[in-house]
């Protein structure tokens, strides 16, 4: 990092933002934030931060601006509001980072209208939950110029442990949600598991202890069965953002023309769980459709 650090915009005060946001003050960076609801700023105010009355306004006092927000939607809302939005109130030159987890079809148009607006647009979806983001361990997969990332590696690594350039916008994106399903797949996979061994009568702590030792099944797999066991469902990845990824993959698909029938039927699990009331659950929770 530069001995004077840049100022940092952090948009979207979620469980990812938010803790992109207290880090990065920790680290040094003079940071603004912004959010719809006036809580989470409040609460990065009393860390060190700036309010701003919108995203406009924090891009407009900052050299960078980091969006983390849900979906297309909220994005599409953030970046393009003609009175409130990122590039309405961001001055050319300036870095801007979508870091959220979106369809490649979105980043694209983005990184157009933000080229159009003047800016170095990258974006950087990330890899980790919240603990990881705590432990300053994600890693953020990269869309756009290498010479853009160079003057982003700083800010992205003050959270991360790996900064991975993938290719041009709209590569990231497409990476970010193949990691996403190969997860939620293996988990919804392994759902169905435990409630077939259940449903034999096998000891479920035994046998399936057994399970996470051996080589079929990865790391990731294994922690979801022991939550998935203990019933633990409290969230990392909520099941809905989860159904969104996974439809944002399908739809994919349906553009490129290429089939996605394990991603399909994992998302119809998914919903099935969000419908059955477990929307804001960890996706483990999508062991409980087969209790």
């Amino acid at each position: 990092m530069t001995a004077t650090p840049p100022s940092v915009a952090v948009v979207g005060l979620g469980a990812m933002g938010a803790r992109l946001a207290r880090n990065l003050c920790s680290g040094g960076y003079p940071v603004v934030v912004a959010n719809r609801s006036p809580e989470p700023v409040r609460r990065l105010v009393a860390e060190g931060a700036s309010a701003a009355a919108s995203p406009a306004d924090a891009a407009a006092r900052a050299d960078v601006v980091l969006v983390a927000v849900s979906d297309d939607e909220a994005s599409e809302s953030v970046w393009l509001d003609p009175r409130t939005g990122v590039l309405a109130g961001a001055p050319r030159g300036t870095l801007a980072i979508e870091a959220s987890t979106l369809s490649p079809g979105w980043i694209r148009r983005l990184a157009t209208a933000a080229d159009h607006a003047g800016l170095r647009f990258l974006e950087a979806p990330m890899l980790g939950s919240r603990p990881q983001a705590e432990a300053r361990a994600l890693v953020h997969l990269v869309g756009g110029p290498p010479e853009v990332l160079a003057d982003a590696r700083d800010v992205l690594g003050n959270s991360a442990a790996r900064v991975h350039r993938v290719g041009g916008h709209g590569t990231a994106a497409a990476l970010k949600l193949i990691v996403n399903a190969s997860l939620a797949a293996q988990v919804a996979a392994m759902a169905e598991l435990i409630g077939a061994a259940h449903h034999a009568g096998l000891d479920l702590s035994g046998s399936l202890g057994l399970l996470t030792e051996l080589p079929v099944t990865s790391p990731a797999a294994a922690r979801a069965i022991g939550a998935m066991v203990a019933g633990d469902f409290s969230p990392n990845f909520p099941v809905r953002l989860v159904a969104k990824d996974l439809g944002y993959l399908a739809a994919l698909g349906e553009e490129l023309g290429f089939e996605t029938p394990m991603t399909r039927t994992a998302l119809a699990g998914y919903e099935r769980a969000s419908a059955g009331g477990h929307a804001d659950a960890d996706l483990t929770a999508i062991a409980a459709m087969y209790r």
